[in-house]
């Protein structure tokens, strides 16, 4: 038996309810919910919002300013859901270094839902053309440790926070 999963990363390319199903999840399990989109750099939202993606270079201090909120987060004694794409499997495991035992519930879809999704969204500073790109960058987590994926393809929110909350607590000892 494992130790239980002390934090969750809800990942997936734009548009698969990362944030949607991060806030659903927070809600039935008493969790606090962050964003990742909050924490990238002017910079950073600026090539996004032109159609330029992103570069590992791009999103290192981001994952460390992810990193640091993780860890912020369980020391005041709290159990964060980050919302962030985590595209890339270094990232993912960039992100479990900081948190050893971190979860994450892969929102899987296709690349025409994704940009469907990405072009009807209101307000948000990712344009429907990055979205090749996103699939172009994903490595699906395949046989990673305390992985779930989802298929998103759904737009019921709260049947996939359900789905992942049922797993988080299976995780845990009894």
């Amino acid at each position: 038996m494992h130790p239980p999963i002390p934090a969750l990363v809800i990942m997936g390319v734009a548009g698969c309810g990362k944030s949607s199903v991060g806030q659903a999840l927070c809600a039935l399990g008493g969790a606090i919910p962050i964003e990742g989109d909050a924490f990238h750099p002017p910079e950073n939202i600026r090539k996004m919002s032109a159609g330029i993606p992103l570069t590992d270079e791009d999103r290192g201090g981001w994952l460390d300013r992810l990193c640091e909120e993780l860890r912020r987060t369980l020391e005041a004694g709290q159990r964060p859901v980050l919302s962030c794409s985590a595209l890339k499997r270094s990232y993912r495991e960039r992100l479990r270094q900081a948190v050893p035992g971190l979860g994450f519930v892969f929102l899987e879809l296709t690349p025409l839902v994704a940009a469907r999704r990405v072009a009807e969204r209101p307000g948000h500073f990712m344009p429907a053309s990055m979205i090749d790109s996103q699939f172009a960058t994903l490595e699906p987590p395949l046989n990673e440790p305390l992985t779930l994926t989802l298929d998103a393809s759904s737009e019921d929110v709260r049947q996939l926070a359900a789905a992942a909350h049922q797993w988080w607590t299976r995780q845990a000892p009894n």
